[in-house]
């Protein structure tokens, strides 16, 4: 089994819908065979990251998000899940209170960053007010998405300056 990133868009942002438009999503992530692991709505509900679990990616490419309603849907890509167990995720489905995108330079690869993850998580303790709770990262290493939970961005922003890695964009997550 294989974890795919899904970025959809949501045509109408207001918050019934955004709950319709993700009961629709595990609805046809379901009928194509697959799971929907997690779903996190940024603040406005601007965009939605979903995480869904499929035998290969055949069967991810059958699940027609497109077919929702949404302006935009890219992926799925495929992604590892970095600083958690997947069995957590799924009994837990935790929340986070941030999200952060980080588009990795191309001269980075999954070796590399895994080193460079490694190397510098420890210093996540520099910055106690911040919890690091996961990280999805794209299979083509284009770019990775790291959760947090931290009383305000400020926080967010010391954490990412700690382990010496850039932000992209900075999402606050709705609870």
């Amino acid at each position: 089994m294989a974890l795919y990133l899904h970025e959809i868009t949501p045509a109408v942002r207001e918050p019934g819908e955004v709950e319709a438009l993700i009961k629709s999503v595990d609805t046809v992530v379901r009928d194509a065979g697959g799971s929907l692991i997690e779903t996190q709505v940024t603040e406005g509900a601007a965009k939605l990251f979903v995480i869904t679990e499929f035998s290969d990616s055949q069967a991810a490419n059958t699940a027609d998000l497109a077919t929702l309603e949404a302006t935009a849907v890219v992926g799925p890509d495929e992604v590892r899940l970095v600083g958690a167990e997947l069995d957590q995720v799924k009994a837990a489905r935790p929340t986070a209170g941030y999200l952060v995108e980080w588009d990795i330079p191309a001269e980075i690869d999954m070796d590399t960053y895994f080193a460079r993850k490694k190397a510098n998580a420890p210093k996540y303790a520099d910055v106690p007010e911040v919890s690091f709770l996961r990280t999805y990262v794209r299979e083509d290493t284009d770019k990775c998405l790291c959760f947090y939970d931290a009383p305000d961005e400020a926080a967010v922003l010391r954490a990412r300056d700690a382990v010496s890695t850039p932000v992209d964009r900075l999402h606050r997550l709705q609870g």
